[in-house]
């Protein structure tokens, strides 16, 4: 029997996504990357906002597909979408077999054999299990780079935020089970470990009684194999001067911070639910540049919330030109049920929020071309992740560039590289998004 799995949404729910696919090779799948050999296909969906949601609709409608042109007998929805709205789902949606939801995925061999059976089953609401050390997993990114996830679920109550309704509370992982979980990484070939939380910077609070990413990265910077430790969707709120001087001092830890700000007027952060001010934001981003030489600052925004007015949006717009932001991401507001703005009436027109949306992303496209140019001629670090070969050219990342969200190095003169390779590269011309590079001698 084969299986087919697509995994849609952001990087923690990969790591769902990897560990049922471990669950089903141990219980003897073999999996296959064409849908139209498998027996079994599972889209493992997102929920975070309206296009996410369509496009893990249509995922499935087009997965359905195969069971007239391939050898499917049964499609599973699973993930986030299928946590969130369940039967609601299986009603609508008669192509699939059975939902299994984000909370359930240990039940993921229980859902197929249901559907296998021709129930349509619906498997939600567990809601506490965590994936640890020993949790089979068959990784899907390339050798030298994995996810880790240290935490589940979320405490915060952002009012536009549906994912503390989907995975429920803060959950850590003890450092003990993540640093074996990473030995094993590094072990297995891994140099690149990127930590992943709904707020890595509230990790341990639920468990230690205090943020305690700080001392988790004390253990995971003594693991010899790790080359790098990237953290990612930190909060401003629990950025403390002991985690700053860990990113400062350590060298394993890459000098990116990821910070999630959605916005800086503060009428609109206090609707939103957010603890922060963009004074206080402010302060943060000065602090973090003063003591980390070198940082690359990443942020997400959120534009057309209810209420936000043209001149909240132009706070906005300055904020973004003032800070110059190495990268910045742009959402538009959707609205999600159950969530607090859902139920906010001063909604901000689609065209509106549209326009928004291009001229704050048109804003920081120029910013980031600058910061790219501002780095022509200096060194780097660059993990090599592919080669073409008959162009002698590589692409790569450097300590700057988180895998899938931002831009490439290109690597002009590549040589024999290889992928997994860290190598030194100069930086000869910068872009909006991507940088190109020359391959320089190991000596430099």
């Amino acid at each position: 029997m084969k299986l087919g799995m697509i995994s849609l949404g952001c990087a923690k729910n990969l790591v769902d996504t990897e560990t049922m696919l471990g669950i089903l090779s141990e219980d003897g799948w073999e999996l296959t990357a064409d849908p139209a050999t498998a027996d079994v296909l599972i889209v493992n969906t997102c929920a975070f906002i309206e296009s996410a949601k369509e496009e893990s609709i249509t995922t499935v409608i087009e997965m359905a597909d195969y069971k007239d042109s391939g050898r499917c007998r049964a499609l599973i929805l699973a993930g986030c979408l299928a946590e969130r709205y369940g039967k609601e789902l299986l009603d609508e949606l008669p192509e699939v077999d059975a939902i299994v939801g984000a909370g359930s995925w240990h039940r993921i061999k229980e859902g197929i054999s249901a559907a296998l059976r021709g129930n349509r089953a619906v498997i939600t609401g567990d809601g506490k299990i965590l994936y640890d050390a020993h949790s089979p997993r068959v990784r899907t990114t390339p050798q030298y780079t994995a996810y880790i996830k240290i935490a589940e679920g979320c405490n915060h109550a952002c009012a536009f935020c549906a994912i503390p309704l989907i995975r429920g509370h803060y959950r850590s992982r003890k450092i003990e089970d993540i640093v074996e979980e990473a030995e094993k990484l590094a072990n297995d070939g891994v140099r690149e470990i990127n930590l992943i939380a709904q707020d890595t910077t509230y990790y341990g609070t639920d468990i230690y009684g205090k943020a305690n990413l700080a001392q988790l990265l004390k253990e995971l910077v003594k693991i010899d194999k790790i080359s790098w430790i990237r953290v990612l969707y930190s909060y401003p709120k629990n950025f403390t001067d002991e985690l700053i001087e860990m990113f400062k001092t350590e060298p394993k830890i890459l000098k990116y911070v990821d910070l999630p700000l959605q916005h800086a007027d503060n009428d609109i952060l206090k609707k939103m639910g957010r603890p922060d001010t963009k004074e206080s934001v402010a302060t943060l981003l000065s602090k973090i540049r003063r003591e980390i030489p070198d940082v690359t600052i990443r942020t997400t925004f959120l534009v057309g919330f209810p209420g936000e007015t043209e001149a909240a949006f132009e706070n906005l717009v300055d904020f973004v030109k003032n800070q110059k932001f190495d990268k910045a991401g742009v959402f538009s507001f959707s609205k999600e049920e159950g969530t607090r703005a859902a139920k906010m009436s001063d909604e901000v027109p689609d065209e509106v929020k549209e326009e928004r949306y291009h001229k704050l992303m048109s804003v920081q496209g120029k910013i980031s071309e600058t910061v790219n140019e501002s780095i022509e001629g200096k060194i780097f670090d660059v993990l090599v992740e592919g080669i073409n070969t008959s162009e002698n050219v590589a692409v790569g990342r450097s300590y700057r560039e988180a895998p899938e969200v931002d831009g490439n190095v290109y690597i002009e003169n590549a040589g024999n590289l290889s992928e997994g390779e860290i190598v030194k590269v100069r930086v000869l011309q910068g872009f909006a998004y991507d940088v190109v590079g020359e391959l320089l001698k190991e000596d430099v």
